[in-house]
């Protein structure tokens, strides 16, 4: 282990009191409360990634609908709005 390494940083009020009720309530040292905290903190973000589903939905397209056909006609309306903007600013 490395050697301590002694420094000073300014903790904002309430931080000061909640680490010194920790310290109070584990019956340890207020550094001792500090290093433990700031640890679990820094440990925190390390813990094995959970596993990632996927979760799969029917979108129930229906019996007799050709999809193709439903994109060409989207394509062309889309076609259509763009040609009538054009127009109007002539």
């Amino acid at each position: 282990m490395p050697p301590t390494m002694r420094t000073t940083i300014t903790l904002d009020p309430d931080l000061a009191a909640r680490l010194q009720r920790v310290a109070a309530e584990r019956g340890t040292s207020f550094t001792a409360a500090v290093n433990t905290v700031l640890r679990a903190g820094l440990d925190a973000g390390r813990g094995p990634a959970g596993r990632f589903e996927e979760r799969v939905v029917s979108l129930g397209v229906r019996p007799g609908i050709d999809i193709v056909k439903a994109l060409r006609l989207a394509s062309e309306l889309e076609d259509q709005a763009t040609v009538h903007k054009l127009e109007l600013r002539k």
